[in-house]
């Protein structure tokens, strides 16, 4: 078990040689060579943001002409980038239109939706009930979809493994043409967490 940890390590070494937040820059950088998510000129959305690792990695993939909003309740750690725009608030009580208009600052009027959506959103963990608040988490972001994902867009969604994952993959499978389940091997051995992508949002088709 030591070594499997000490090979995990490298990640944590990784991200502070070339200068991310955290480790997890390396799971968002593994769905995306797999399943291309997104694309240059997108408009991404991160959820659940800190320490900003996924919005470093978002803003190379998107480049210049695309842009990549972040919301979390903590603040991140990284430096201002020029594509990004962040704000510390709650998934449950933020309008969507604030985060679709950040995302558009040159436009005037209802802004359009994101490309994308992102998130390593996770529960403070305490041992007890985890799976539970981490499902809960990603049906909220769900239940917010219509109003940020436009349709045919993209999204991958970190939840705990457990007995409500099967009925959650299934809601996920009602909203997306083409759903995935991934462990990015930037993910520790021990850790429950997994990752829905899903492509071409058509909200509920039931």
């Amino acid at each position: 078990m030591p070594r499997k940890r000490e090979l995990h390590d490298r990640y944590f070494k990784q991200a502070k040689t070339e200068g991310y937040a955290a480790r997890s820059a390396y799971k968002l950088k593994e769905i995306q060579e797999r399943h291309r998510l997104i694309k240059r000129g997108d408009r991404v959305l991160d959820l659940g943001c800190a320490p900003g690792s996924w919005l470093q990695v978002a803003t190379e993939l998107v480049g210049p002409e695309g842009r990549v909003v972040g919301i979390d309740l903590l603040r991140t750690r990284v430096p201002e980038m020029t594509n990004v725009n962040v704000m510390e608030g709650d998934i449950y009580t933020t309008d969507p239109i604030t985060l679709r208009a950040m995302a558009y600052p040159e436009l005037t009027g209802q802004p359009p939706q994101f490309d994308v959506v992102i998130s390593d959103m996770a529960p403070n963990t305490t041992g007890h009930g985890d799976h539970f608040l981490s499902v809960r988490l990603c049906r909220r972001a769900l239940e917010i979809f219509p109003s940020l994902l436009r349709p045919g867009g993209c999204a991958t969604l970190k939840v705990f493994e457990g007995e409500e994952f099967p009925d959650f993959v299934k809601e996920c499978r009602a909203a997306f043409g083409s759903v995935w389940i991934f462990k990015p091997k930037a993910s520790r051995d021990i850790s429950r967490e997994t990752y829905i992508v899903g492509k071409g949002y058509a909200r509920s088709r039931h």
